[in-house]
């Protein structure tokens, strides 16, 4: 089965089968997935949170990275994909046991590069907290 296939297969579940066990850690649940866009909700728990009681811009920056490298998962490509950079805008803040919800997308898939986004809303998606966007680096094995 393809990876976009398996992805699919979670769709209103956790997705507890990530290769990747920080994943694993973060728990979300996948809301949608298509090739290159994937939409996955997350629960801010207490550890994520900062001194003030706010979604710590750490953990945010370590969503964005997490579920981009599942969008790469989901293009089915032969090669191992590897993030280059990050650049992240923080506009708002989550609170614990605040759901969030993460939508990405590929802005530009090269032979050799992409380049990939990541929004962070609230639940209902009315409040932007944040938004990445990451270069990546294709790697024949």
């Amino acid at each position: 089965m393809d990876r976009l296939a398996q992805l699919k297969q979670f769709i209103g579940k956790e997705f507890d089968q990530s290769p990747s066990p920080f994943m694993k850690w973060l728990n979300p649940i996948i809301l949608s997935v298509e090739e290159g866009q994937l939409e996955f909700q997350y629960t801010v728990r207490p550890e994520w949170l900062n001194p003030v009681g706010n979604l710590h811009g750490g953990v945010t920056a370590a969503i964005i990275d997490d579920v981009i490298g599942a969008t790469m998962f989901s293009l089915n490509e032969n090669s191992f994909i590897t993030t280059i950079n990050n650049v992240i805008d923080y506009f708002s803040g989550a609170k614990e046991n605040d759901n969030i919800v993460a939508e990405t997308k590929i802005i530009k898939r090269g032979k050799q590069f992409v380049n990939a986004q990541c929004e962070i809303w609230n639940a209902d998606k009315t409040r932007l907290i944040a938004r990445g966007t990451s270069n990546l680096f294709k790697i024949n094995n």
